[in-house]
């Protein structure tokens, strides 16, 4: 007679396949996330994101829609001179009154000529894997952001900036309604005009690009402000009925599996016994995977990526370190005469 012992219960292998299944869902999901953390200094096709603007929103198409704007920029830079910026970007649709994005995001860069400074409440950072572009940290719901820009020690000839920025709803992934575009601009070289010339080469200015009646025919509307704020409360009420039916759903869940744990106790049941041979990969398998789903969500947290798509990482991580403790009570299961048959 040969002994044939079972590799786990159909109850261990319904958990293995959910949590493979949920963590498939949340490594496809990882590609529609947006850069909500500030974009990296290539895009998608291996081209400076500030240069070349964004490959991920709109379909990577460039809208007027997105409005764009620098203040403060000189006409003519003075070497080591400080320089106060500040940056706009806002839907021509929401400047205008209508419905439109309400969040914002930028990189802007010198091309590492001079220095850009700002103060920690701006919540902007250096580009990644840059060395001296500049982005936002995290959406802003202003689109504004203030920074200074120290001109180089000595003479380096005309300095080009360019600055791409996107207005987006804030879903945490990319769309066809989010839009963005491109600005770029020159402050002259020291001496290329005189002072005693023109007044004005002393002067700062604002330069921009977007919708022209957003730029210049912007006008309030009572009605656009009181539906704008509706909607805010719409979305809160939306954002936060979300959370709590996706945190009970988990409470059930984990409450169940409680329930499960305490029965099986009671009665003196447990998994079937598992074989070591079998034990031993199985649990190697579920702890990469905690490891992974564990990292993951971590990493989402740090960057402050989608609040669901970082709590599906954290529960695939949980469930696979359950499963782990599964397979540790299936190998240690006595064996039963209906296991040796």
């Amino acid at each position: 007679m040969s002994t044939r012992i079972w590799g786990g219960s159909m109850g261990n292998q319904i958990l293995q396949r959910t949590a493979i299944a949920l963590f498939t869902i949340c490594l496809l999901s990882l590609p529609a996330l947006g850069n909500s953390g500030g974009p990296p200094y290539l895009n998608g096709d291996g081209n400076p994101t500030a240069e070349y603007g964004c490959s991920c929103h709109n379909n990577g198409q460039i809208s007027e829609r997105a409005v764009v704007m620098v203040t403060g920029v000189p006409i003519q830079y003075a070497t080591s001179e400080i320089y106060d910026f500040t940056i706009q970007v806002a839907d021509s649709h929401t400047l205008a009154g209508d419905d439109g994005n309400t969040q914002a995001g930028f990189v802007i860069t010198s091309g590492d000529v001079g220095t850009f400074t700002w103060q920690e409440d701006q919540q902007l950072r250096i580009a990644e894997d840059s060395q001296g572009d500049v982005s936002h940290s995290e959406t802003s719901d202003t689109g504004i952001w203030s920074l200074t820009w120290q001109a180089p020690t000595e003479d380096e000839g005309d300095i080009h900036f360019w600055v791409a920025g996107n207005s987006v709803n804030g879903d945490g992934a990319p769309g066809d309604d989010d839009y963005w575009n491109m600005l770029s601009f020159t402050i002259n070289a020291p001496g290329t005009i005189e002072n005693d010339d023109n007044a004005a080469t002393l002067e700062t200015r604002t330069v921009s690009v977007g919708s022209y009646d957003a730029l210049f025919l912007v006008e309030d509307s009572p009605e656009a402000e009181e539906q704008e704020r509706q909607s805010r409360i719409a979305d809160s009420v939306f954002s936060n009925g979300n959370q709590l039916y996706w945190a009970s759903l988990v409470a059930l869940i984990v409450g169940a599996v409680f329930q499960k744990e305490i029965l099986e106790r009671r009665y003196d049941e447990g998994p079937e016994p598992l074989a070591m041979e079998l034990a031993y990969p199985q649990a190697t398998r579920r702890a990469i995977a905690c490891l992974i789903a564990l990292y993951i969500a971590v990493s989402w947290t740090a960057q402050d990526y989608n609040w669901f798509l970082t709590g599906v990482a954290y529960f695939c991580s949980a469930w696979a370190a359950y499963g782990i403790y599964r397979t540790i009570l299936a190998a240690r299961a006595p064996l039963a005469t209906k296991d040796m048959l």
